[in-house]
């Protein structure tokens, strides 16, 4: 096979000059070739020229140093949100209306208890009764003894009665007011609650 093309020119700067390796560095060229970076080196190194990691480049240091802001806001902010009572279940507030009502029955019971103990203590009961006695007595027998009508134990009796009913009345209310305002909430939306966050 003989080859037709002819003479082919020799390039001369591939056939005498030395090879890639073998060439000497520029005369610029002081030290090691560093190549350019994309992204900044890691806290402690170098970038591209030798600077350290962070420094700028520019006249002096004065360009450098971030400058304080002036408007800065030194006040607590305060998060406020709006929230709206769409809806009471209602066995949820016969429970608690419950507990509170018993919770009521019982200091109103206590309450009656010390009450009673104080005002015997002063003598209100000897007092009121002799003069009530004295007014509503009458020769065949005595009038109206009221120690006895208001005695520790009837009083706590009575207090009693009253806390039981009251029981029973401030559940069924409270029951009975969730459901009516769940209708008229879904007429009208609802109560609208603000509520506030200090930071």
């Amino acid at each position: 096979m003989t080859d037709t093309r002819g003479p082919q020119p020799q390039y001369e700067g591939y056939a005498t000059g030395p090879l890639p390796g073998e060439r000497e560095p520029a005369p610029g060229q002081a030290g090691p070739y560093h190549p350019p970076q994309a992204y900044p080196s890691p806290p402690g190194g170098t970038q591209g020229g030798g600077r350290p990691y962070g420094a700028q480049q520019g006249p002096g240091p004065a360009q450098t140093a971030r400058k304080p802001r002036t408007g800065a806001r030194t006040t607590p902010r305060t998060r406020k949100a709006r929230l709206r009572v769409s809806k009471a279940d209602p066995w949820s507030v016969m429970k608690v209306s419950f507990l509170l009502s018993i919770a009521l029955g019982i200091c109103t019971v206590v309450a009656s208890a010390v009450l009673w103990m104080v005002m015997d203590a002063m003598g209100v009961f000897s007092t009121v009764g002799g003069t009530i006695s004295e007014a509503t007595g009458s020769n065949e027998g005595n009038g109206f003894d009221l120690q006895a009508f208001l005695s520790l134990p009837r009083v706590l009796v009575f207090t009693s009665v009253i806390a039981v009913i009251d029981v029973v009345l401030a559940t069924a209310l409270a029951t009975l007011g969730a459901f009516i305002y769940n209708l008229s909430a879904g007429f009208v939306g609802g109560v609208e609650l603000t509520l506030a966050e200090d930071e």
